[in-house]
């Protein structure tokens, strides 16, 4: 790849690409245990609901401090903070079982019970990105950088199923085996933190001496907040709409419903994320054509209503065909998503931007497990999340699609 003409530039996206992959992985590899190993622990429907919960506040509260003064403190620092804070956050939970332990570990820690990007790192290297890479050529690379993303979750996810049932086919206990992935979490966080080290200062901010004496708002914005308040805010919809049916959850509900061992779920979560992956590519020419607006909400639509049938499937065959196919269309509006909320503010806002709009996806998938948790641990409910994050999910399509249809950005007008 090459950018700008110049092999710096390439080295730092290079980097911010192996970055996002080796943290995704991570996230993946954690994913498919996390509440079967709180579960096996001994934890109730309700305490693993608070805990999740608790884990993504923690992890909103903490990106927010960071996102909104990246761009002032400097974006390398905050990235190496957060890899800091996953190495924290799994030694904890895999040193220790007790509860109060563990929740001030996910509060403090930066953990992925979603196999989604949690912590501050989207944000910052969105906006780094977007300083290194023509506005043109925005989308087409966060789609690229979103495909790395979904290839690593879904080998994550794969690694860490076989891993545990390796284990367990070894005479290991299940809460064992399933603490060998959340070490290897760990691990990935010192992994991190080296390669964020050698980043440039071409990703920093841009200095604006004609904003020199503005002053900006408490999010870090100085001009933006009529536009990114209420993306951020339907954004936060879609996200808690989301938190009813995070990986953790769904290899929950596919374990009790069709008796699955952990090396299947993490084939099917493994197939899951490599077809949202690739359907990724194919937003970047639906953008040219139609638009970021409208890709977003006219790729989304049809993979809610498929999210409403999943329960509904009798058999493991129709569950998992009807969520595999799904998920081949599901994640077509992340970097439409992304490359917008890049391309309506000011270079300097950027990073504010897609934190604030990051912090209300975070702060909305937080209220759902609360909600969810004691849903799926019924044995007449467990169902209910998926028709739930689906109807939602199609609320937030048609209001997004009514709010900023006309709201184009400079290279669509």
């Amino acid at each position: 790849m090459t950018l700008n003409g110049s092999s710096r530039l390439d080295r730092d996206v290079a980097i911010l690409f192996a970055t996002r992959s080796l943290r995704m992985f991570g996230y993946g590899f954690l994913s498919v245990v996390l509440v079967l190993y709180l579960t096996a622990l001994g934890y109730s429907g309700l305490e693993v609901g608070v805990l999740l919960a608790l884990t993504l506040l923690g992890d909103a509260a903490i990106s927010l401090f960071l996102t909104t003064r990246a761009d002032r403190i400097g974006r390398r620092r905050v990235l190496v903070v957060g890899a800091a804070l996953m190495l924290v956050a799994g030694i904890v939970f895999a040193a220790t079982p007790i509860y109060v332990v563990l929740v001030a570990a996910a509060t403090v820690g930066v953990i992925s019970p979603s196999g989604n990007e949690v912590g501050p790192f989207l944000a910052v290297e969105q906006a780094s990105l977007s300083q290194l890479v023509e506005p043109q050529r925005l989308t087409g690379v966060i789609a690229r950088y979103q495909l790395a993303g979904s290839l690593a979750v879904a080998a994550g996810a794969l690694a860490a199923g076989a891993t545990a049932q390796v284990a367990i086919d070894r005479g290991a206990a299940a809460p064992d085996a399933y603490r060998l992935v959340i070490y290897g979490y760990a691990v990935i966080g010192i992994g991190l933190v080296i390669l964020f080290s050698p980043l440039t200062g071409r990703i920093e901010a841009p200095v604006r001496p004609d904003r020199s004496d503005a002053q900006p708002s408490w999010l870090g914005l100085h001009g933006s907040e009529a536009v990114v308040y209420p993306l951020a805010t339907l954004f936060a919809l879609d996200a808690f709409a989301g938190g009813f049916v995070i990986t953790s959850f769904v290899a929950l509900w596919f374990s009790d419903r069709f008796a699955l061992d952990p090396a299947t779920l993490g084939g099917l979560v493994f197939t899951a994320n490599l077809l949202a992956g690739f359907s990724a590519l194919v937003a970047a020419p639906l953008a040219r054509r139609f638009g970021l607006v409208r890709t977003m909400v006219f790729t989304h639509l049809p993979s809610n209503i498929l999210l409403v049938l999943v329960p509904f499937m009798p058999t493991l065959p129709l569950a998992a065909g009807v969520l595999l196919v799904r998920f081949s269309i599901s994640q077509m509006d992340v970097p439409t998503r992304q490359a917008y909320t890049m391309a309506i503010v000011e270079p300097d806002e950027r990073s504010a931007a897609a934190g604030a709009t990051g912090i209300a996806r975070s702060l909305g998938v937080a209220a759902s497990p609360l909600i969810a948790g004691p849903l799926y641990l019924s044995a007449t409910l467990a169902g209910a999340p998926f028709v739930i994050a689906g109807s939602l999910k199609v609320v937030y399509d048609l209001l997004l699609y009514r709010r900023f249809r006309d709201v184009r950005p400079s290279m669509e007008r």
